[in-house]
């Protein structure tokens, strides 16, 4: 496989590439090699203003472009990185470290979820309203909110950018982005294929930097007018609460914990092939990522039994590396991470039936880790491990795997495998979660919403319901005269 030469990024500023004021980058390290392989421009308060006062002009510029003439625009944008998938997908397994068909089914999927937002946008509709008054005509209309402030994590750069992306675009809005500083090259990419489609300038802008500085200025500024966030749910919390200070509208998608219930009637094969595929996706390193795995008592250790066949059936090495299905954890921190999670698990009885360590000492490789006999007070089963750990408990009811799946602050993504359609009816109605799925693997198509409940955040990154997010809803009445 061909490797592309991984250059540095620069900052985009009013549709151009252009390094920070101050000069100052940062270092971006492989997680495979723990090498550095480039650097990213960093940007201070002077790029920010700069990028500010662009967003406003391209917001002013793109908002009175037709519905229909932005989804075109879009459409070839979409269609670059389709074409540019390959290239794509190289960078950001060399900046991130999943394997490289995980990186570029990320980028393909990217394309579709932009050709699906070009098309929602020409679905925007007001609506006539009868008036009260024959002599009146009532309207309620549809408007860009404005330029959008977009925040999103390193696990995928290219996936969680366009989500907000989309939807932002296809309102009319125009969308200023602080990427990961861990993975930037991919982000990059992406913007630079609407760019090249031919989105006016400041359309879209690409920052990187010190997160909590640039959050701090661009959410009270005054010409972002919406703010979208994918991460944690504690820097959630606190972005939150500084764009509700500042009576902005904002989107929050966090952190999950998602519990997986096997039902006693469930095909186990189909359980663990789809479940396992999830759970080691990006190692783990999913928002949605099954965590929890309840397992009726009738058939955990056959359940268990075949997820450790399945965790030892996968090659972990370099994602660009031929016939690598598990990649290396995308940061040092996360291994450490994972050693704390362990050494918890394990003190407070939890068997490990596969893997349990790190990998070498080159790069950031974990083993794909079973647990079996997890504690309720085990910090895996409390705290979203966010690496390729897989922590099984046995019930006897279902209704006992209901509560205990609902017992988190957490409700973002389910999973359930059960064969009874009134299993499958009391799942869907009592698991406190923004998506669940049931007999399969996460799908989550463009055209389905996109997010959670409680403390997983609020509003969605999917389906037509992205869209209001990003819309102004104005009532006029015009009296004839």
């Amino acid at each position: 496989m061909t490797t592309p030469s991984y250059t540095d990024t620069r900052l985009l500023i009013d549709g151009v590439w252009c390094d920070a004021a101050s000069g100052r980058t940062i270092d971006v390290v492989n997680p495979a090699t723990g090498k550095t392989i480039g650097k990213v421009a960093h940007a201070g308060i002077a790029d920010l203003d700069r990028a500010l006062a662009s967003a406003q002009r391209g917001f002013e510029a793109w908002r009175r472009i037709p519905a229909n003439e932005r989804a075109t625009t879009m459409r070839k944008a979409a269609a670059l990185v389709r074409e540019r998938a390959a290239d794509i997908g190289r960078l950001l397994t060399q900046e991130q470290g999943k394997p490289f068909a995980e990186a570029r089914g990320e980028v393909l999927a990217a394309a579709d979820i932009i050709e699906w937002f070009a098309d929602e946008g020409r679905r925007v509709y007001g609506r006539i309203v009868p008036s009260r008054n024959l002599s009146a005509q009532q309207m309620v209309l549809k408007e860009p909110l404005g330029p959008v402030a977009a925040f999103t994590p390193w696990n995928f750069p290219v996936n969680q950018i366009v989500r907000k992306l989309g939807a932002s675009l296809a309102s009319g809005c125009s969308f200023l982005v602080k990427a990961p500083e861990e993975t930037p090259a991919s982000p990059a990419a992406l913007l630079q294929a609407f760019v090249d489609a031919g989105v006016p300038a400041g359309t879209v802008g690409l920052v990187f930097g010190d997160p909590a500085e640039i959050s701090g200025y661009l959410i009270p500024h005054p010409i972002i007018r919406k703010v979208t966030f994918t991460g944690s749910t504690p820097v959630g919390k606190q972005l939150a609460s500084l764009a509700g200070l500042h009576m902005k509208r904002a989107t929050m998608e966090l952190g999950g914990h998602a519990p997986v219930i096997v039902a006693a009637d469930a095909d186990v094969a189909l359980a663990v092939k789809a479940s396992g595929g999830a759970k080691f996706r990006n190692a783990g390193q999913v928002c949605i990522s099954p965590t929890r795995f309840l397992v009726h008592n009738s058939i955990r250790k056959e359940f268990a039994e075949a997820l450790v066949k399945h965790a030892e059936g996968l090659k972990l090495g370099d994602g660009l590396a031929e016939g690598t299905t598990l990649g290396p954890l995308a940061n040092a921190r996360r291994i450490t991470a994972m050693a704390k999670v362990l050494d918890d698990a394990r003190a407070k009885g939890a068997k490990v039936a596969t893997g349990g360590e790190r990998v070498g000492t080159e790069g950031n490789f974990f083993a794909p880790t079973v647990l079996t006999d997890v504690s309720l007070d085990a910090d895996v089963f409390n705290n979203e491990p966010f690496g390729p750990v897989a922590a099984i408990r046995g019930f006897d009811t279902l209704e006992e795997a209901i509560a205990e799946s609902n017992r988190l602050p957490y409700g973002l993504a389910g999973y359930a495998f059960t064969q009874s359609i009134k299993n499958a009816h009391l799942l869907s109605q009592q698991m406190e979660v923004g998506m669940l799925w049931i007999n399969q693997p996460a799908a989550p198509t463009p055209e389905m919403p996109f997010g959670g409940v409680k403390d997983s955040g609020y509003g969605s990154e999917g389906g037509p319901e992205a869209m209001e997010a990003y819309l102004i809803t104005k009532a006029v009445s015009i009296m004839a005269v």
